[in-house]
């Protein structure tokens, strides 16, 4: 007779698996709570302490620790001297195990969760048990899912055992769920020691979908979810319309929802290609959207779109004038959600607390043959800015400025920022050297540009930007400063009678 080891904390369709199992003629055995469920169903099931004759101890800590249950598992069906050293020590084959673990994930995500009460869901038993089961799969099955279990029994059912390639396909489950689980005790201890950056680190991630490509229709790509509090996130988005998200449109959400996290004031952040190209805050959303659409009406066409107020009838109405990719927004309004579903090809996703940002989450960059891990960037000003020029920026050119550098701060180096009126009227981004983007942003902002600010992500090596920039009209500057040519560039912004802020801080984006 087969014999199956049960004790699952998820119990879902585990009756209905067992009834199965016995009609076939399994015996089962199984432990604590699963048992219970199990002889309350009416199925003939052992204790495991039946079969080890010992007893559960130290609270359920120690159950199927015992050579007489990882014996059955471990020996290798073939090999002669396990079997006779099994019959020797009257230990019985176990031919199936059906497990697993207690819920370390939902554990720490629980609000105000205690330690003891943590270290008690880090399961100790089932993990070894089931890696047990799957390293010795070539004569075992072992399954954690129960989404796996109507498999199993169809093969039980025509063939009378499972296919070695099933076995092999379970057993790589088990390896991943182990190690998964794995990383996220690692996690937790690492944060409980505030270490960020560990000798040896693993990653734990949880996939969300498939997408049907990556960047280019050549490449495979799947989104993968992250454990933590995914609040304001893309993973935590909610679909209310249209196809499914691509790579592309997953990565510039983010792009644009780590912008928008910059504004408390009803903002627009429109992205194309990762990168903002209109950015516009406004006394409420429609100002805001006009805004961004105007910094550059062509880019914007097939864009990402994020608002971080309600979008409501009247907003929808301008945004259905052009194509958009994606709107992502708190919230939609019945009617504006009624005139943009009238459009099959836009994709509409709702975003609980929009602005919710997890400062804690770390940033990784994968390079070949390694990852870059560091903290993410989060401080935007230093409590040491300084005015370096003899003129100082009035009131509203101040608003600009930060406006331009919350801007700045979100686009890819080397990268300027030209603003007027909270609004973004010329980006330049992404050059090899900082007279390029600067030398784009004024050309993108065209006759806009007089009276307007700039906001510089990294330092002005040198006086030529400044000398531009006054040709041009902008009438304040706010970059970090630290350039051994800084005192160059301040003459020269003084003899223009520019208005110059150093932040003491610069934000590089890669």
């Amino acid at each position: 007779m087969k014999r199956a080891l049960i004790s699952v904390y998820n119990k879902e369709g585990i009756i209905e698996f067992s009834k199965e199992l016995e009609m076939l003629g399994w015996e089962i055995i199984s432990t604590g709570g699963t048992y219970k469920t199990l002889k309350d169903a009416g199925i003939k099931v052992s204790e495991v302490e039946d079969i080890t004759k010992f007893p559960e101890i130290l609270d359920g800590r120690v159950k199927t620790l015992h050579p007489f249950i990882h014996g059955g598992l471990l020996y290798k069906r073939d090999n002669k001297e396990h079997i006779q050293t099994i019959e020797d020590m009257d230990i019985s084959p176990i031919d199936m195990v059906i497990n697993n673990l207690y819920p370390f994930e939902e554990t720490i995500m629980k609000e105000n969760v205690s330690g003891e009460e943590i270290l008690e869901n880090i399961d100790i038993g089932g993990p070894s048990m089931i890696r047990a089961a799957a390293k010795n799969y070539q004569y075992l099955t072992v399954l954690i899912d129960p989404m796996d279990y109507n498999k199993v029994l169809e093969e039980l059912k025509d063939l009378g055992t499972t296919s070695l390639k099933t076995r092999e396909y379970l057993a790589a489950k088990v390896f991943n769920y182990t190690a998964y689980y794995d990383s996220l005790i690692a996690k937790y201890f690492n944060r409980l020691q505030g270490v960020d950056f560990p000798e040896i680190l693993t990653l734990g991630y949880k996939k969300q979908q498939g997408l049907r490509y990556g960047e280019n229709p050549h490449q495979k790509a799947s989104f993968y979810r992250e454990v933590e509090d995914t609040r304001g996130t893309i993973a935590n988005g909610k679909q209310l319309h249209g196809k499914e998200l691509s790579f592309n449109n997953i990565n510039d959400a983010n792009g644009a929802l780590d912008a928008l996290k910059e504004f408390q004031e009803p903002t627009i952040v429109a992205v194309k290609h990762a990168n903002p190209c209109g950015i516009g805050s406004g006394e409420d959303i429609l100002e805001a959207y006009i805004k961004a659409y105007e910094c550059d009406s062509i880019s914007i066409f097939g864009g990402i779109v994020a608002a971080n107020r309600e979008i409501n009838l009247e907003i929808a109405r301008k945004i259905n004038e052009i194509f958009i990719e994606v709107l992502m927004a708190p919230s939609f309004s019945e009617d504006a959600l009624k005139l943009l579903t009238s459009k099959k090809n836009i994709r509409l996703i709702e975003i609980e607390d929009i602005l919710f940002n997890n400062y804690s989450e770390l940033d990784i960059k994968k390079v070949t043959g390694g990852l870059l891990l560091q903290e993410k960037d989060t401080t935007l000003l230093l409590d040491d800015m300084e005015i370096v020029t003899n003129t100082s920026p009035n009131e509203k050119e101040m608003e600009d400025l930060l406006f331009a550098w919350k801007a700045a701060k979100n686009i890819k180096s080397n990268g300027v920022i030209i603003a007027k009126d909270k609004a973004t009227i010329g980006i330049g981004l992404g050059e090899v050297n900082r007279v390029w983007a600067v030398e784009n942003a004024i050309s993108r902002a065209g006759d806009k540009v007089a009276g307007s600010v700039l906001a510089s992500d990294g330092f002005f090596p040198f006086k030529d930007s400044i000398e531009l920039l006054a040709k041009a009209g902008v009438r304040a500057i706010i970059q970090p400063g630290g350039s051994i040519r800084d005192k160059e560039v301040i003459e020269e912004a003084n003899d223009n009678n520019i208005s110059m802020v150093f932040t003491g801080i610069r934000h590089f984006k890669h």
